[in-house]
């Protein structure tokens, strides 16, 4: 069975200088069936940065990658949340 890892872009309505409590908050709302791959950050403008988080999700559940861009968004904190990078895996 393959696998789908999205990397979701998680906009701060503010300048963050320490991710681990928005890192926490995404871990808490992560489904059981997912799994975080990794993280990152990009440079957006004026000191704002975003946060990446890498996820991996079962390809075989239909609207799990939806329902998890939704709940990052509803975060207090965030300002919006996106997937944009999307892709199939074979591995699991």
């Amino acid at each position: 069975m393959g696998a789908i890892l999205v990397v979701y872009k998680v906009f701060p309505e503010d300048i963050v200088k320490d991710f681990e409590p928005l890192k926490e908050k995404v871990k808490a709302i992560l489904p059981q069936v997912a799994s975080i791959e990794g993280w990152g950050t990009e440079d957006i403008a004026f000191g704002l940065v975003a946060l990446l988080v890498q996820v991996r999700f079962p390809e075989d559940l239909d609207g799990v990658v939806e329902e998890f861009e939704v709940a990052l968004a509803k975060i207090p904190g965030v300002s919006q949340a996106e997937a944009f990078n999307i892709r199939r895996t074979s591995r699991d």
